[in-house]
């Protein structure tokens, strides 16, 4: 009875000192369960903890009836071949011991195992296939993707567990020769029983003991080794299909050198590792240690002679005659990166890059002239935080660029959410946590207009927003849930919520969403403990009515609800019917993909915009929309968690509108693309035709272009849309060679398209642009002005805009006064064409001054005066007055005034020819 007294409390004290080092665990899972449950997410929340369940439930199960059974195994050969006392702990001590030791074991590894490699186990049984081949195996790509790292996993476990079985082993035996110490057999009367004759026959038996000791240890290290090289054999298998990410060749993948010798090396490694096992049987029962390193040697000398091949075939074989040695293995990489990064559909047009841009064609164009962005994102958000911030604790986190479609036609816009920052409020807990809970409205302002003091002009503005375009209504205008939302608050206490200033008082509310946890009963005393919290627990604002709203950062928020998806960096935020979204590109990745070139200096190969996430900004709701159901690696994830995702197809039209093709992507493809634009191997192989990003001049320092969205048409299409698009130049070379865009509208949506120049003549490119604006002597006159102390320029990025068949740069300048305070202000607009220039203060102005006014059919071409009654030397001398001027404004490069100028000249000219006849 009191032994199971003394178990009973062991127990309990177990179980309690398990619960006091794990509360914080205990409450933040059932804060988190709470939380999943209340967005809607349950099932995603438990089919982890579920999985892990399943999976370390049984390995911990078979673990330590495993281990139970191989440490009993070794006590009863120690026992058989060990003579020992009979005094000391007792059996059944030993076997509880061993059960401990074994029950610690199983549970590391279970927590391991479950742990680390639920979600691989989940991809492993829930595959998608590809229906793509690898080029050396033969095996469907979802086998790299999805079963192979599991495989990989389970072997460096394997390895794992074995060297933590021997120490085991050598632990039990040192173990056992404390609590069984070897003895003497009993001395039978026919020995000599003299005592020097005992003396030595005593020696005697402790060596036979010590012998027969370390016999019985060799025997399981043995058994241990020849598990062990079996596991080696698997693991040269694994070891062939990492050859298909080797980095010895000219390109990534598996070179001629690797399938050629390295792969034959590796399997017989394979077969090598199962015969030295047999070997090293055999050779342990002869008892010759010589038979029993034979394996292990032959494999130490096949792997030394294997690597010595190798770098025998790739200097002497491969290297004098690389191109066609490698070709087919370039042809894999190429293919397979273009797969990989889903430029393999990629639509090639010509460009001709024509030098005949009429100003008919400007009209043509209109709505593409009216969307180009004069205003740049940098100045636009410094410009909302100083007139649009209103109080010091409102901020605009970042701008966003979008279009929307005002009074019938597609306009791209800036827009900003005006968040509120925490850190700017005063620190008293009510303040934080319970008054100043949300943000509020939003600034929004179209890219190309601008006012008369240089500054965005703003369609949405103030507080409550007010909005001079019919169609963008705000009426929500809260934002609980955003890019700074970064603390919990509590809702519907008695102690009213801060609105918005209004005058000298400032407006309060009652939150009305769906958002919160309830804070009734044991939830208060959750939330408190979790939340570190003694005010909220004592608080007495806070009733069964309240509610508490954590996980506010939107990118904390979905990352906690799907830590497997990788999530963009820059979320945007959406007006649709009255309320705020935010949208957040996710992405599926992997480093598996056979072949494909990581991309820059990580290990990702393979990647795929296969999410679209939208998150109410008053209520919080978070959902996941498959944008690309073409990927399998989405298709397998859905499969795990059919709860989480919802077809596109759902998503409101109203949102759907204002999907974008992500900057994240694009721009990881482009510079893939680089290189991979080259599709013939002898090319590729010599590197020919390497592209670059183009460089511009941004403020006044030299830097890689940003990818930029634009509102234009595309050559050849009847109606404008919205793009994404980066310049490429030659490497090394200023020259334009390309221009890759993706589409971003309706079913034209993620369709990549390269419009290639003509490499028989010079185009320029952005920076031979930039540097022809540095040598005009009118710009750069007023550059050094503006440079004088007291005031600075900055030069805005320099957009490629195509029209029709032809290209227009061009660039905003801004004004800014050196104080801290000031804002920069659009002061010109420099717009290129050819080899000319046009620097005016509107974008108008400059398209007038390359391409003539538009002239209207009510417009005449303005006349000279009668000059009936002039005689011939004063229509001379207009004429010469006229021309002067003509040629003043052909240097000033107003072309608009040359052009009349030239039509009085002509005039002047027929009139004289008239006058002299």
């Amino acid at each position: 009875m009191k032994r199971v007294k003394n178990i009973g409390f062991s127990f309990i004290f177990i179980a309690f000192l398990f619960i006091i080092t794990s509360f914080n665990t205990i409450i933040n899972f059932i804060t988190d369960y709470k939380w999943f449950k209340e967005i809607g997410y349950n099932e995603v929340f438990l089919t982890k903890l579920m999985t892990q369940f399943k999976i370390g439930v049984p390995v911990f199960i078979i673990f330590i009836v495993c281990i139970y059974a191989y440490l009993m195994m070794l006590k009863r050969a120690y026992h058989k071949k060990i003579h020992t006392a009979t005094v000391g702990m007792k059996e059944k001590r030993i076997n509880q011991i061993a059960m401990l030791a074994s029950a610690v074991v199983s549970f590391m590894a279970s927590i391991t195992v479950s742990g680390n490699l639920w979600f691989d186990i989940l991809t492993f049984f829930n595959t998608t296939k590809f229906d793509i081949t690898d080029p050396i195996f033969n095996k469907d790509i979802s086998f790299y993707m999805f079963k192979l790292p599991l495989i990989q996993e389970i072997y460096y476990l394997a390895i794992g567990f074995i060297i933590v079985l021997t120490i085991i082993t050598m632990g039990f035996y040192l173990f056992m020769l404390t609590v069984r110490r070897p003895t003497l057999f009993e001395v039978n009367n026919e020995y000599d029983e003299e005592t020097t004759n005992i003396r030595n026959f005593h020696k005697k038996m402790d060596m036979q003991n010590g012998r027969q000791l370390l016999e019985l240890a060799l025997n399981q290290l043995v058994v241990l080794g020849v598990i062990l090289l079996v596991i080696l054999g698997l693991g040269y298998i694994l070891k062939t299909y990492d050859l298909l990410y080797s980095t010895r060749g000219v390109a990534y993948g598996a070179s001629y050198t690797d399938v050629k010798v390295t792969l034959w090396v590796y399997r017989l490694m394979i077969i090598m590792s199962l015969v030295s096992a047999v070997f090293l049987t055999v050779g342990a029962r002869a008892k010759k240690i010589k038979v029993a390193l034979i394996g292990p040697v032959l494999m130490i000398a096949i792997s030394i002679i294997g690597n010595f091949a190798a770098i025998g075939v790739q200097n002497f074989v491969v290297a004098p005659d690389e191109i066609s040695k490698e070709s087919k293995y370039l042809e894999h990489n190429i293919k397979y990166t273009k797969m990989a990064y889903g430029l393999n559909e990629i639509e090639e047009k010509k460009f001709p890059a024509s030098q005949n841009l009429t100003r008919e064609d400007i009209e043509k164009n209109k709505k593409t002239i009216k969307n180009i962005r004069i205003n740049d994102y940098r100045p636009t958000k410094q410009f909302y935080n100083q007139r649009q911030g209103i109080r010091l604790y409102y901020q605009f986190h970042d701008v966003d660029i979008d279009r929307y479609n005002i009074n019938g036609e597609l306009t791209q816009v800036f827009l900003s959410g005006r968040e509120m920052d925490s850190t700017k409020i005063n620190e008293q807990w009510i303040n934080k946590y319970l008054k100043y809970t949300h943000g509020y409205g939003v600034a929004l302002s179209p890219v190309d207009a601008i006012t008369s003091e240089g500054q965005p002009e703003l369609w949405i503005k103030n507080i409550p927003p007010k909005s001079t375009i019919k169609d963008l209504t705000i009426d929500y205008p809260q934002i609980y849930f955003g890019e700074m939302t970064n603390n919990y608050v509590i809702t519907n206490t008695k102690e009213k919520e801060f609105d918005y200033p209004s005058g000298d008082k400032n407006a309060e509310t009652i939150y009305e969403g769906s958002a919160g946890i309830n804070l009734g009963g044991l939830n208060k005393v959750l939330f408190a403990i979790k939340e570190k919290s003694l005010k909220m627990l004592l608080s007495g604002n806070i009733d069964a009515d309240s509610k508490i709203l954590i996980y506010r950062n939107i990118k904390e928020r979905v990352e906690k609800i799907a830590p497997f998806i990788y999530y963009d960096k820059d979320p945007y935020l959406v007006i649709d019917d009255g309320k705020l979204y935010w949208m957040l590109d996710g992405y599926t990745v992997s480093e598996n993909y056979p072949y494909a070139r990581p991309y820059g200096e990580g290990k990702v190969n393979y990647i795929r915009n296969s999410v679209k996430v939208v998150i109410d900004a008053y209520n919080g709701d978070t959902k996941y929309y498959l944008s690309d159901m073409k990927d399998p690696v989405i298709q397998t994830m859905a499969k795990i968690f059919p709860q989480l995702f919802t077809s596109v197809d759902k998503m409101p039209e109203g949102i759907k509108e204002h999907v974008r093709y992500p900057q994240t992507l694009f721009d990881i493809q482009a510079n893939v693309y680089k290189v991979y634009h080259m599709t013939n191997t002898d090319v590729f192989y010599q590197q020919e035709d390497l592209w670059d990003i183009a460089n511009e001049i941004y403020e006044s320092e030299k830097q890689v272009m940003e990818s930029n969205y634009f509102v234009m048409k595309l050559p050849g299409e009847e109606k404008e849309e919205f793009l994404l698009s980066i310049p490429y130049t030659p490497k090394n070379k200023p020259n334009m060679t390309a221009l890759l865009m993706a589409r971003n509208d309706g079913d034209e949506y993620g369709k990549l398209i390269i419009y290639k120049l003509p490499k028989q003549k010079n185009i320029y490119g952005p920076m031979q642009i930039e540097s022809k604006i540095d040598q005009d002597t009118t710009i750069s006159k007023e550059f050094s002005l503006w440079g004088q102390k007291g005031s600075s320029y900055i030069r805005g990025n320099l957009l490629t805009i195509p029209i029709e068949n032809s290209l227009l740069y061009i660039e905003p300048i801004y004004l800014k006064a050196d104080n801290e305070n000031s804002l920069p202000e659009v002061k010109r607009v420099i717009v290129a064409y050819g080899d000319r220039i046009a620097y005016e203060e509107t974008l108008e102005k400059a398209l007038d001054a390359l391409f003539g006014k538009e002239i209207k059919p009510e417009q005449e071409i303005p006349q000279v005066p009668d000059l009936e009654e002039q005689d011939i030397k004063s229509i001379i001398v207009n004429a010469n007055e006229v021309f002067n001027k003509a040629q003043q404004a052909q240097k000033e490069g107003k072309w608009a005034e040359y052009g009349q100028q030239i039509e009085k000249l002509k005039s002047l000219l027929q009139k004289l020819k008239k006058e002299s006849l």
